[in-house]
């Protein structure tokens, strides 16, 4: 793949991202390099190498839930800065 300064033009409109002439060919000389480093990748012969599926041989062990210790909604209320009857009250994040 060549690096070219409309490919650079191309990959920066799409990111959104504005470079000036000299960040341009910087930008250029990098990418070089990245597309450069993954073509050296392909030389490697990987035809006996098993694919790795988890970094790891690790299971998760998850816990079991189990109720511990309850808090009634009267104690629950208690200490809320406001209020209704049953429920706290918080400030409207949105509106109608």
């Amino acid at each position: 793949m060549e690096v070219n300064n409309k490919l650079i033009q191309d990959l920066s409109r799409l990111a959104k991202l504005k470079f000036d002439e000299q960040a341009a060919d910087k930008m250029k000389g990098d990418l070089d390099k990245i597309i450069g480093f993954v073509d050296k990748l392909s030389e490697i012969d990987t035809d006996e190498i098993e694919p790795l599926i988890y970094l790891s041989e690790e299971v998760n062990v998850l816990r079991v839930d189990e109720i511990k210790h309850q808090v009634s909604q009267e104690t629950a209320l208690k200490n809320a800065p406001q209020k209704d009857s049953d429920y706290f009250k918080v400030p409207t994040v949105l509106k109608k």
